[in-house]
């Protein structure tokens, strides 16, 4: 299926990557999207002070950003205008663009280094090979769009919800659907917890927590306005953000709230975690234009974070995510685990052998063995085909 057509991007800068200012040994960078179609790149070095270097500011897109994902090499971004865009941030390039979705992305996410899986409006959820950038199936997941989705971490289901209010299993090994719950409500978020053996479904401002076992809600959170934003930091304690100033981190045992604070001064987007040389750092991006990197301490998790770092975009951001370039040597945010590069190869159902694709629901035919990235009187077979331009840097 084609894809809409690129449209032509402006820069915001004339300079290209820079060295050795924004090329931090750890090779570490925060990225944030925003409304005014701007990725936002800042290269951070951990350390007794933590600053935030400006490294990039990219046009992006044509319409403002509405996910991001990364990997050990790529991050990529959804947007508005239907694309998915390709960044190689070892390489510091443009890498190229997806154009299978005729509608607004609204998920991204990977599964090691092999696979990237996107979700939007269409109602699709596409399967990428990311050594290639093949679509290798194109699934009609949900009735209207999708609205999140959330791979496990053995990579052998996946969840999806979208405004069909429903909630979908997907099985990997197979391809095929497994489970289909009707909701009351549509759902805008769907998360698994790093073991695998829960996951949450927010639908408004309401976490229902869901056991593996019995597939079933044990437990319900429920916030005062809508959440925006569900990070597990551990198995049990998850961190809840929406539209209010308020971070909020609870127990998923025992449903209650075990640490609150003020993190910005307008509502809270997006919000991102990982572990880094045994410190624990959540990051916050909100419509005020702040990005914040804050300490936070398992052990007295009552506390209050420490503010680690801060950066004005001057922007509203809208997406958030951290690129970790020593992914064996850095723990990410652990409900990602479809990040990992230690999964075992025959614990990964979405790698294709000997030319056959594990995805073989018969649901959209039409999609079958279809490869598109970029138009096809580009006569191109992939993203790697398109000419690739230097990310410019900001003044």
């Amino acid at each position: 299926m084609e894809g809409p057509q690129a449209a032509p991007r402006t820069r915001s800068a004339t300079r290209g990557w820079e060295e050795p200012a924004a090329r931090l040994a750890d090779g570490m960078e925060v990225v944030g999207g925003c409304y005014e179609q701007i990725l936002f790149g800042f290269a951070v070095q951990p350390g007794e002070n933590w600053t935030p270097i400006p490294d990039f500011t990219h046009h992006a897109h044509t319409a403002s950003l509405t996910a991001i994902a990364v990997n050990n090499r790529y991050v990529v971004t959804g947007s508005r205008d239907e694309t998915v865009q390709i960044y190689d941030m070892k390489k510091k390039i443009e890498h190229g663009a997806l154009l299978h979705h005729n509608g607004t992305v609204t998920c991204l996410e990977f599964y090691g280094n092999a696979h990237l899986l996107s979700g939007a409006e269409d109602g699709l959820i596409c399967i990428w090979d990311t050594k290639r950038w093949e679509c290798l199936k194109s699934i009609k997941a949900h009735k209207g769009h999708v609205t999140s989705l959330s791979i496990h971490p053995s990579g052998k289901l996946a969840l999806s919800v979208g405004t069909d209010r429903t909630l979908r299993t997907w099985n990997l090994v197979e391809g095929r659907s497994a489970f289909i719950k009707n909701l009351k409500q549509s759902a805008h978020i769907v998360k698994w917890s790093p073991n695998g053996e829960k996951y949450v479904v927010v639908v408004n401002n309401k976490v229902d927590i869901y056991k593996l076992e019995t597939a079933s809600v044990s437990g319900a959170i429920t916030t005062e306005k809508r959440i925006s934003s569900v990070r597990f930091i551990t198995d049990s304690v998850l961190a809840v953000v929406g539209d209010d100033e308020v971070v909020r981190l609870y127990d998923c045992d025992s449903e209650k709230c075990l640490c609150e604070f003020k993190a910005h001064e307008n509502r809270i987007k997006d919000f991102y975690n990982f572990e880094k040389e045994g410190l624990q750092v959540i990051v916050t991006a909100s419509s005020d234009g702040y990005i914040k990197l804050w300490s936070l301490e398992l052990d007295k998790i009552q506390d209050i974070p420490s503010l680690l770092c801060e950066v004005n975009t001057k922007s509203r951001l809208t997406c958030l995510a951290v690129w970790l370039e020593r992914v064996s040597e850095t723990k990410e945010n652990p409900d990602k685990a479809t990040t990992s590069s230690s999964v075992k190869e025959d614990e990964q159902p979405l790698i294709t052998r000997k030319k056959k694709v594990c995805w073989t629901d018969n649901s959209d035919k039409s999609a079958k063995g279809d490869r598109q990235v970029m138009p096809k009187k580009r006569k191109s077979e992939g993203a790697q085909q398109k000419k690739k331009k230097k990310l410019q840097s900001s003044k």
